[in-house]
C-alpha cells in the first residue's frame, strides 16, 4: 500500500528501446537519469519522431503538455527546446530535446497538437527560438514593441528600454534604461573583513582622532578639585546592620482592625399547616344596654 496521494508512475524499463526501434535513425541520443527518460532528436525529424512516439502501440503518448526552453550561451547550438508528453494508457512521461541557435528554426507540432502553438509563442517571446510552420508567431507576454529576450542568459536584468506615460506626447513612450539610484557600484567586498569604504550611516561609529596627551599622571587627575567635583562621595560605612522587630519601625504604622461580620436576622419560620397569619387578639366584651322604666316617666 502507497502512503503517497500522487499515482505511481510506471516504470522506465524498455522505454528508450522501443523509442529507438519507433523513431531510428532520428534518435541522436537517450539517456535514463533519477528516473526520467530524455531523447535527443534531430532537429529536421521532431515532426515524424512526435509522430511515432504518439502513434506507436508500444508507446502512446498522446499529450503534450509543455514546451520549454534552455540556454546554454557557451554553445554553437545554444538553446534546447524541450518537449514534455504524457501517455495517458501507460501512465508514463517522457521528455524530448532538439537543439537550435537562433536563426535555424524549428519545425512546428501544431499540425499533431493544436496547443502547441501557444506554447512555441511562448518560447518565442523569451528566448526567440524561431518555428517553421506556426501561423501566427507573436509575442505572448511582453510588449509588442519590447526589445530582446527576457530569458536569455546575455539579457541584462534591467532591460534595454523602459515604459512609461509622457504627458507631453499623451502616450505611452519608450526610453533607454536610466538607473536615478546611488550606492550601485558594487566590489562584493564584506565591511567586516577589510572593506575601505564606509557605509551609508557608520560614519558615527568609526574612531575619534585622537588629542594631545596630557602631561598630568594619574595620580594627579585624581587628586584635581574638578576630578572631586565630579566623582561622587562615597557611602558612609554601617556598623549595625538594619533590623525590624515590630511593624511599627517599618512606617506602615498599626493594622486595621478586623470587621466582625454583621449577625444574620432572624426570620420567622413558617407553620407546620402552612399558615402564614398571625394569631388574632381575643374581642373586647360588649357593655349591657341600659332597660327603659316601665309605667309612667
Amino acid at each position: 500500500m502507497s502512503l503517497s496521494p500522487a499515482p505511481r508512475y510506471a516504470v522506465n524499463d524498455g522505454v528508450i528501446d522501443a523509442a529507438r526501434a519507433a523513431i531510428g535513425d532520428a534518435l541522436i541520443d537517450a539517456w535514463d537519469r533519477v528516473g526520467e527518460v530524455t531523447l535527443l532528436v534531430r532537429r529536421d525529424a521532431l515532426v515524424a519522431a512526435m509522430t511515432a512516439l504518439r502513434d506507436d502501440p508500444a508507446l502512446q503518448y498522446q499529450q503534450l503538455m509543455e514546451i520549454a526552453g534552455v540556454d546554454y550561451p557557451e554553445r554553437a547550438e545554444r538553446f534546447d527546446v524541450v518537449y514534455h508528453l504524457l501517455s495517458v494508457t501507460r501512465n508514463h512521461r517522457l521528455r524530448v530535446t532538439v537543439r537550435t541557435d537562433d536563426e535555424a528554426p524549428v519545425p512546428s507540432v501544431t499540425g499533431l497538437w493544436p496547443v502547441a502553438g501557444w506554447l512555441e509563442r511562448e518560447v518565442y517571446d523569451m528566448y526567440g527560438v524561431l518555428f517553421s510552420g506556426n501561423a501566427d508567431l507573436r509575442r505572448i507576454l511582453t510588449d509588442y514593441g519590447f526589445r530582446g529576450h527576457p530569458q536569455r542568459k546575455d539579457f541584462p536584468l534591467t532591460g534595454y528600454v523602459e515604459l512609461r506615460y509622457s504627458e507631453e506626447r499623451k502616450r505611452v513612450v519608450y526610453e533607454p534604461v536610466k538607473l536615478a539610484q546611488d550606492f550601485r557600484s558594487f566590489d562584493f567586498t564584506s565591511p567586516w573583513e577589510g572593506a575601505e569604504y564606509v557605509l551609508p550611516g557608520d560614519e558615527k561609529a568609526q574612531p575619534e582622532a585622537k588629542g594631545a596627551p596630557t602631561p598630568l599622571t594619574a595620580d594627579e587627575i585624581a587628586r584635581s578639585p574638578v576630578a572631586k567635583a565630579v566623582t561622587p562621595a562615597p557611602a558612609p560605612a554601617v556598623s549595625t546592620p538594619k533590623t525590624t522587630e515590630s511593624p511599627a519601625q517599618t512606617g506602615a504604622g498599626k493594622a486595621e482592625p478586623e470587621l466582625k461580620p454583621r449577625p444574620k436576622a432572624r426570620t420567622a419560620k413558617p407553620k407546620a399547616d402552612g399558615g402564614a397569619k398571625a394569631k388574632a387578639a381575643p374581642a373586647k366584651p360588649k357593655a349591657p344596654r341600659a332597660r327603659k322604666p316601665k309605667g309612667d316617666a
